[in-house]
């Protein structure tokens, strides 16, 4: 996953292929995306990787590796303890917000989303 100051690169983990495909192509207008199908095989791809990807979406309930685990793991590691990490799930009540927060997110989206919502809230991180 190598960024250029042109293009960021964004990380998508998502189980569900539906919502990861949608992603992937309203996200890839803009930005270099590369997706996981759940947290196992997002590390195995951020540790084949050179660089850290820009930005990390992830659902929260996904098997093998959740995204709270996804989520401990990276920010523990100094290779990826400053990539901006948001948690997009169905899963939104006041607790699971507060434990999304908690496990390192900068931002959490609840589904059904909007792709605008998406896309402005990425382009706000990845300008800040």
């Amino acid at each position: 996953m190598s960024s250029t100051a042109a293009r960021k690169t964004i990380l998508v983990v998502e189980d569900d292929t539906s919502v990861r495909t949608l992603l992937a192509r309203a996200l890839g207008i803009q930005y270099t995306v590369v997706v996981a199908q759940d947290g196992l095989e997002a590390m195995d791809l951020l540790r084949r990787s050179p660089a850290a990807p820009d930005l990390i979406i992830t659902d929260v309930m996904m098997p093998k590796m959740n995204g709270y685990a996804l989520s401990r793991l990276l920010k523990a590691d100094r290779r990826w303890d400053t990539v901006p990490i948001v948690f997009l799930t169905a899963r939104a009540s006041a607790k699971d917000v507060a434990q999304g927060l908690g496990a390192g997110a900068r931002h959490y989206i609840s589904k059904p989303f909007s792709v605008r919502d998406i896309l402005d809230k990425v382009g706000r991180i990845l300008t800040a």
